[in-house]
This record gives C-alpha cells, sequence and structure tokens, in this order.
C-alpha cells in the first residue's frame, strides 16, 4: 500500500514455542506457504466428561503445524515484501511513526502504555512425550475453566492444559501422576481473553495484544489473522477498524463464552443430555 513497515521484536529470534499449533484449514486462506509445514492431520476430537465422552467433529480440516516455524515462515514473507524487522527491539519509542499496530502478546506493552483494562488471563502448559503416535483425532478432559489436552505430533505426544492462573499447574500434575507422564521440554504462555481495542486514531492493538483468542479453546492464530484482515482493510483509518472488529468478534466472543459454559455444565452434571456426536466450525460458530 506504499507505507513503510518496521517490526520491532523483542527477543532476539522469531517464533512462538508454547504453542500446540492445532490451526483450521483457514490458515491456508492467510498464509498458503504454510501447507508445506503440515505435521499431522486432525479429522475429529474426544472430550472425556466423567461420565460421558463425547466425540467432535470438525466442519473444516485441522492440522497441526509448529507455530515457531510457521512465525518464521511469515517473517520471510514480511521481509520479501519490504518490512524491516529488527530483534532484541521494543519499539519503545514511538513517537516518529504515523501509525502503531500493538501485536506484543498477552502482556502487551503497548496495551499497557495506553492505560486501557487488562484482559482475562488464562495460563497455558505444554510438554511432550517422546512416544511415536500418528492418530487422527485429539483427546481434552474438561476441567474447571479450562482442560486438558492430548495431540499426536508423530515423533511424540504433547500433553497441556490452560485452566485458570492459580489451577493449571496443579490440574496438569494430577494428571500426569494419575496417568503416569512424564513431560519433558515444557513450556508455558499467558492466554488473554477479551476484546482490547482502543479508539484511538493513531495506536491499535491486534492479536493476543488485543484479547482476541476463543474463549472455548484459548487459540488466537485465525482470529488474530481475522483481525489484521480487518485492520489492513481499513488501514490507515483505526477508528473505523475499531468498529468493525467490533461488530465482527464482540458477538462470537459473547455468544461462545455462554455455550462453554453450558455444555460444561450439562458435561458435568447432566451428561445424559449431551449428544455422543456433534459437528461444529473450529473457527466460527455454527
Amino acid at each position: 500500500m506504499g507505507h513503510k513497515v518496521k517490526v520491532f521484536e523483542k527477543r532476539n529470534i522469531i517464533g512462538k514455542e508454547a504453542c500446540s499449533g492445532l490451526f483450521s484449514e483457514r490458515i491456508f486462506d492467510f498464509i498458503p506457504q504454510s501447507k508445506k509445514l503440515i505435521q499431522n492431520q486432525i479429522n475429529f476430537a474426544l472430550i472425556h466428561f466423567p461420565k460421558k465422552t463425547v466425540r467432535v467433529y470438525f466442519s473444516r480440516k485441522f492440522f497441526i503445524i509448529n507455530h515457531a516455524e510457521l512465525d518464521r515462515l511469515v517473517a520471510g514473507l514480511a521481509q520479501n515484501a519490504g518490512v524491516q524487522i529488527k530483534l532484541n527491539e521494543t519499539g519503545s519509542n514511538p513517537v516518529s511513526f504515523d501509525r502503531v499496530i500493538g501485536c506484543d502478546g498477552a502482556n502487551s506493552g503497548v496495551r499497557k502504555s495506553l492505560y486501557l483494562l487488562e484482559p482475562e488471563y488464562r495460563l497455558g502448559i505444554l510438554g511432550f512425550v517422546p512416544e511415536k503416535d500418528n492418530s487422527d483425532f485429539v483427546e481434552t478432559w474438561p476441567v474447571e475453566n479450562g482442560f486438558i489436552w492430548k495431540i499426536p505430533k508423530g515423533n511424540e505426544i504433547e500433553y497441556g492444559v490452560i485452566a485458570n492462573l492459580n489451577h493449571a499447574r496443579k490440574f496438569l500434575d494430577n494428571f500426569c501422576r494419575q496417568n503416569n507422564l512424564l513431560l519433558q521440554n515444557v513450556k508455558s504462555a499467558l492466554i488473554p481473553q477479551g476484546f482490547i481495542i482502543p479508539k484511538d486514531r493513531k495506536i491499535t492493538l491486534c492479536g493476543d495484544a488485543a484479547g482476541l483468542t476463543k474463549p472455548w479453546s484459548g487459540g488466537g492464530v485465525i482470529w488474530g489473522l481475522r483481525a489484521a484482515d480487518i485492520l489492513l482493510k481499513n488501514f490507515p483509518d483505526l477508528l473505523k477498524y475499531q468498529r468493525d472488529a467490533k461488530k465482527h468478534f464482540y458477538f462470537k466472543i459473547t455468544i461462545s463464552k455462554f455455550l462453554t459454559k453450558v455444555v460444561y455444565f450439562l458435561g458435568f452434571n447432566f451428561p445424559w443430555l449431551l449428544p455422543k456426536r456433534i459437528k461444529i466450525d473450529g473457527d466460527r460458530l455454527l
């Protein structure tokens, strides 16, 4: 569009490591080159409530892709398009820029600089068992305000949890102890939830910095890319981006929070009311 773009990355490398990398095929609509990073295809999920297991089929195909490699792929595409990426930089002096877009994660410094409300936080923790598994399904065990998961990644199996900050570690430790699991290469990350895009003409937020993660799974890549698409269509009008993003996401966030609570309530209290098999869209509400 004729704009000069600089990306400031505070780390000395590019690539998010604490992420399961489970993406719907919509990722290819935004980044078709990511097809070459596919590690496995997932066709359904099992949700294990205490007294009932629900089999969930997806209306779109799901794939496992290494998130760090995906980030590096996108960084290369950006550089080829003329973007300057500066590592070990925080971009702490944005005065000289016409527009500032905070895509700096759950603990966004850009968001803090605007004195905005903090999002709700959950904690994601994951680790690996060096055991080969090429299964075409994932398994989950609901816990309070989250779930434990098992994802086959070919040469290893990933186990993890998303839950409240004070409970996530306990839930995962108990699960590993009960199932005689010893996790390796354990990582963790904050997972924000909300809708925090400022009414500001010069500075805005996108992705995790704006709290744009799915209430039911904590995933944020497709929602972040969709927000970036809305931003691009409105750029440089950041106020219109804020309005259009609110129209697109606010109802999704509200209704999906409600539906998640309903499913958890039924699963733990009245499991016979839940169907044995359901079909959903992992990125959009049907």
